[in-house]
């Protein structure tokens, strides 16, 4: 090798080996593998030696609501349509599109002339046959007094009792057809027979009804109270069942989808007889007096029951499950201000806290914010949920140490 290329080597050597010492000047070890440890010291500086701080809240007992959210449908518990019973033309429309009546209520006005008509002449027939019946109770009369003198045979006497018993027959006859009359009469005024909310209205003043229009004049429908239909999964049937059977009824709220704040709160009212075997449910249904008509037959609506309640359950912010290969889980912090990993039983979520069986006590104190960053043995910072300084003294100095390690 020629002189000039081997002290081009030597200098290239040399700076190498300069920039490796430069490098471990500026960069001392900072894990017990690099200092000289082995690997066990190793695993015990990462899981004892390194500081996380964490956010954290108690487990408290409280009495945790079962509730169930599923979708429903908002439907008058009476729909009617409004037609003629009689063959007649509209006088009168005494509504409007969209009114709220009460039952009773005077809806149309038709022509009535021609029952009236029926009715005078059903009056003068009843005058006429009473009067026949009066001449036949007379004649009778007569007759019984001759067949007391014995003047008369016994034949004429029973002619005269049937004569005068047709004659009763006939007034009969003639009392229920003016009473027909009559009833059809009052047919001649549509009121309305529940109470609710009025629709369009179909037939205008000058048109002609009769009793077999299908369209009718106008439907009128319940709006309070009102119910909401929905279904549950086969699962909820016994504590559905019992929900219906309590002394007071479970509470079911109605929201507009994707709104937080209920429309109204109402009452368990129904639960089907049997479950459905096709899609594994069973229809129950809820009654609200609606008194703000906030809800509308045939409205979609988000639907939450409560089924149940369990006292002294206890309660953590949702935010503190984690979810691992075996299950859900949490950290809980010790004493010694290291965390726990524990597998948890739940019972159920309320909103933006769970409910747990097993795993957790109350008093103990869950993290809800910093898990990414933790193993099981991890020492911690604990500062409280609610922004106030770190628990306990050991708490606090650890908390200083960490934020004097990233001022340095």
């Amino acid at each position: 090798m020629s002189r000039p290329r081997y002290s081009r080597v030597a200098a290239l050597v040399g700076v190498f080996v300069l920039t490796a010492v430069l490098y471990r000047a500026c960069d001392p070890p900072s894990s017990p593998r690099e200092a000289g440890g082995d690997s066990a010291t190793t695993h015990k500086g990462t899981a004892t030696g390194r500081v996380v701080p964490v956010i954290t809240t108690k487990a408290r007992l409280e009495d945790f609501s079962l509730r169930r959210r599923t979708i429903g449908i908002i439907e008058s518990p009476a729909i009617v349509l409004v037609k003629s019973r009689i063959e007649s033309q509209v006088l009168e429309q005494h509504v409007r599109d969209g009114q709220v009546v009460k039952k009773g209520d005077l809806l149309f006005t038709l022509d009535d002339r021609e029952i009236q008509a029926l009715i005078a002449r059903d009056e003068a027939q009843l005058a006429k046959d009473n009067a026949a019946l009066a001449q036949a109770g007379a004649d009778l009369g007569r007759k019984e007094e001759l067949i007391e003198k014995n003047v008369a045979p016994r034949q004429q006497l029973d002619q005269a009792t049937a004569v005068f018993k047709a004659a009763q027959q006939t007034v009969e006859a003639d009392q229920a057809v003016l009473q027909a009359d009559r009833l059809k009469l009052g047919y001649a005024k549509l009121e309305a027979p529940i109470a609710g909310r009025v629709g369009a209205i179909r037939v205008t003043p000058g048109n002609l009804v009769s009793v077999n229009d299908a369209t009718g004049l106008v439907t009128i429908t319940q709006v309070h109270p009102i119910r909401v239909s929905f279904t549950l999964a086969e699962r909820d049937l016994t504590a559905l069942r019992r929900a219906s059977e309590a002394s007071s009824p479970a509470v079911v709220r109605v929201y507009t989808p994707g709104s937080s704040t209920p429309l109204e709160a109402g009452a368990l009212d129904f639960v089907d007889s049997s479950v459905d075997p096709t899609s594994g449910t069973i229809s129950a249904k809820g009654k609200f007096l609606n008194a703000s008509l906030e809800l509308w037959s045939g409205m979609y609506v988000d639907v939450e029951i409560d089924l149940d309640v369990r006292p002294n359950t206890v309660m953590i912010p949702a935010v503190a499950i984690q979810s691992g290969q075996k299950g859900a889980f949490v950290f809980v912090v010790k004493d010694d201000q290291t965390v726990e990993m524990r597998n948890v039983e739940m019972v159920g979520v309320d909103g933006d806290r769970a409910a747990v069986k097993l795993g957790v006590s109350d008093g103990e104190r869950v993290i809800v914010e910093g898990q990414m960053r933790l193993t099981n043995g991890a020492r911690v910072a604990e500062s409280s949920a609610d922004g106030s300084t770190p628990i306990g003294d050991k708490a606090k100095d650890l908390q200083s140490g960490v934020e004097g390690k990233a001022a340095r």
